[in-house]
């Protein structure tokens, strides 16, 4: 019997509102970010790592939250991701120094990474496949909402300075909301159907976490190519290791279905000009225009709210349209950062245009990502869809973690905001490429 016949509504509510907090607190520390630089003195690389930390653990454990899930249960492992996730909130709010701040964040990623590819796992064996693409845009709805959410709430917390806490109520804030989810999950999610025979291959999760690691983190603190070479070098390991495993990371019928792969790059790019975009644009309405952070979470509604409307109503359109339709919306995606650019070049908010533009990237985005969870994931067999879910998100938030690392240090290196805008087109154009090969 599916999720959605079981426990409909009020499964789907709790089980999307655990993703709105984890995609929440990717965007709510953009807004307070320079805040917590003055407030713990805290370098560029340090920031960098306080912001993108968080996404570097749940990248690099998602795959591995997917197998969990997928082994023995996904309930079980999605109120032990909550837990950590909340516990470690807590640890974030309380931080009092920026060292100490980034392994709390690096705590509450792996807490995200141990909830987040069940949400996927659910959604995808619970949902009929007549109400999946709903469900779909539902989820992708919530992804947006929060992010820009988190700029707002943010926003609207630093601003408040709640007695004299500054940025600390963006973290804490989680707690209560974790504790009431973790009640309501313990009493209203099903029984778990664990699957034993799904091994966890520690050398392929070790492998990959390297490599990740030096990829990103180099990158992040401006330690040069060569630590980044030797990562590529270690994925090619993690390649070999994983031809030769009896439980695969990744099975390798999973990389034949088709558009599958070419998919997981296209959401790669999507995401990593979305991470890029929204650090380097939360840094320059405030350093450089001198926005309040209120004001600088606001700016965003109406890329939000486009996103949102076209997260709901993309169905609408036939399906032999939707591949189409992921690649002219990669394109408008990078046409909207173009004129950004030119919007920003004059030094100013450029209003009403940025307002525009900040719709038509809003729009562009939705248009690209909802689609394309939903291409990927309709040709994956049930039984495979805990890994599809967790390959997907993995690439989902490794995308963020390079846009924020790649970015993030172009803009505080000295680059201009309009270049960083084109920089951020010119990887649309790729995840258009991309997306034609789906």
């Amino acid at each position: 019997m599916s999720l959605v016949e079981t426990r409909p509504r009020p499964l789907l509510g709790l089980i999307l509102t655990g993703q709105f907090m984890a995609i929440l607190d990717v965007s709510i520390v953009n807004v307070a970010a320079p805040t917590i630089q003055a407030d713990l003195a805290a370098s560029g690389a340090e920031l960098q790592l306080i912001v993108a930390g968080y996404t570097i653990a749940y990248a690099m454990l998602l795959i591995t939250g997917a197998r969990l899930g997928g082994r023995s249960g996904y309930r079980r492992w999605f109120l032990a991701g909550l837990a950590v996730f909340t516990v470690a909130s807590l640890l974030c709010g309380i931080a009092p120094g920026a060292a100490t701040l980034i392994a709390f964040r690096l705590l509450q990623g792996a807490g995200a990474a141990l909830m987040v590819p069940q949400v996927l796992s659910l959604i995808q064996v619970g949902v009929p496949q007549t109400g999946r693409a709903r469900a779909l845009g539902i989820y992708a709805a919530v992804i947006s909402l929060a992010a820009v959410g988190g700029q707002i709430l943010g926003g609207l917390l630093v601003t408040l300075d709640l007695f004299g806490t500054s940025w600390r109520p963006i973290f804490l804030v989680n707690v209560p909301i974790g504790l009431a989810l973790l009640w309501l999950g313990a009493r209203n999610l099903p029984a778990d159907e664990p699957q034993p025979g799904r091994g966890l291959d520690l050398p392929g999760l070790l492998t990959l976490s390297l490599a990740t690691s030096l990829v990103v983190v180099p990158l992040v603190l401006e330690r040069g190519w060569v630590f980044m070479i030797a990562g590529a070098l270690v994925f090619a390991g993690f390649v070999v290791i994983q031809r030769r495993a009896a439980h695969p990371l990744i099975p390798g019928r999973l990389l034949r279905v088709p558009g599958l792969v070419a998919a997981g790059v296209a959401i790669f790019g999507v995401m990593a000009v979305y991470g890029g975009f929204l650090f380097s644009n939360a840094l320059h309405l405030q350093n450089d225009l001198h926005d309040s952070p209120l004001r600088a979470g606001l700016t965003f509604v109406p890329m939000a709210g486009a996103f949102a409307l076209v997260s709901l109503n993309w169905k609408r359109i036939p399906a032999r349209l939707h591949r189409r339709l992921i690649v002219s919306a990669s394109v408008v995606v990078a046409l909207g950062l173009v004129a950004l650019a030119g919007v920003f070049s004059g030094g100013g908010h450029g209003l009403p245009y940025l307002l525009i533009a900040l719709a038509v990237i809003g729009a562009g985005m939705a248009g690209a990502f909802s689609p394309l969870m939903t291409v990927a994931l309709a040709r994956v067999a049930p039984a495979d869809a805990p890994d599809a879910s967790g390959l997907l998100a993995m690439m989902l938030q490794l995308g963020q973690v390079v846009g924020v690392a790649a970015f993030g240090t172009l803009f505080l290196s000295g680059g201009s905001i309009s270049i960083t805008m084109v920089c951020l087109a010119a990887t649309a154009v790729a995840s258009a490429v991309a997306a034609r090969w789906i």
